[in-house]
């Protein structure tokens, strides 16, 4: 097995255009294509995998919408959420639950974010703690 090194590097500056325009391409990609890609792995898993495979699918599909959500929600979370000072939501690579956590730890939630934390926690005790991916690079931008 060929294993590739990570580097760990800033992103590279990208004109805002050029972020607006992948954006769209990728909301048309999505509408498009995503149907279609969610039928076949769905019935791909089950002939391969059984029930089992299609957990597994769903289970992949959720991580990559919470993360999403950590992206999309990040100015709305940091501010409802944290205190100053807090471990910032809004890493591509972190679940929402992974960033509720580490702030968690840290005693940096703010009254509505330990609701929300207890709420998780009702559904699956010490969610956003067992959550913590503490292989996340940290975002680039300081709080």
């Amino acid at each position: 097995m060929i294993l590739k090194k990570q580097e760990c590097r800033r992103e590279e500056k990208t004109s805002p255009l050029i972020g607006l325009l992948l954006f769209l391409i990728s909301i048309v990609l999505i509408i498009l294509t995503g149907p279609l890609g969610l039928i076949y792995g769905f019935f791909q898993q089950l002939f391969t995998k059984g029930l089992t495979g299609i957990g597994e699918f769903a289970l992949k599909i959720a991580i990559s919408i919470d993360q999403l959500g950590n992206v999309i929600m990040q100015h709305l979370f940091n501010v409802l959420w944290i205190k100053k000072g807090g471990y910032p939501f809004g890493n591509r690579d972190e679940t929402i639950s992974s960033a509720l956590g580490k702030n968690k730890q840290l005693d940096t939630l703010t009254g509505f974010g330990k609701f929300i934390d207890r709420i998780l926690d009702t559904i699956d005790p010490n969610h956003s703690l067992n959550s913590i991916d503490y292989f996340i690079q940290p975002s680039e931008e300081p709080r």
